[in-house]
């Protein structure tokens, strides 16, 4: 993180939002209406693995939306965050997804989610 949280309202929003969720998703749009075809996949991606998360529209708030950006110092959403800690965007997802990556890193984290391996 580049700024002082406590000095910046909007990190202090984000950082709250993903300290009380483990699974985050800052996206364009909500899981229901995603509003962009990354934000789409990264929430399919997560709904196919029946993983429950925060949705988080940074179309409604321009701060969230900027914010984002330099909190995680990644310069694009969709943006992922699981127990606290900065996953990726949407390529990132995708690439862990299909390595199977994805859902390890779920389960190492103990997230309860509805797919499981037979």
């Amino acid at each position: 993180m580049t700024q002082d949280t406590a000095s910046d309202p909007v990190h202090q929003k984000i950082a709250d939002t993903i300290a009380a969720n483990d699974v985050v998703l800052f996206m364009k749009g909500t899981k229901q209406f995603p509003q962009c075809g990354f934000s789409a996949t990264a929430a399919k991606i997560l709904e196919h693995l029946g993983v429950p998360f925060k949705d988080v529209n940074v179309l409604d708030d321009q701060g969230v939306r900027d914010g984002i950006k330099a909190f995680s110092n990644w310069p694009t959403i969709p943006q992922l965050y699981i127990k606290g800690e900065f996953v990726g965007g949407c390529d990132i997802m995708r690439e862990m997804y299909a390595a199977g990556e994805l859902h390890d890193l779920i389960c190492q984290k103990g997230i309860p989610h509805a797919h499981h391996h037979a």
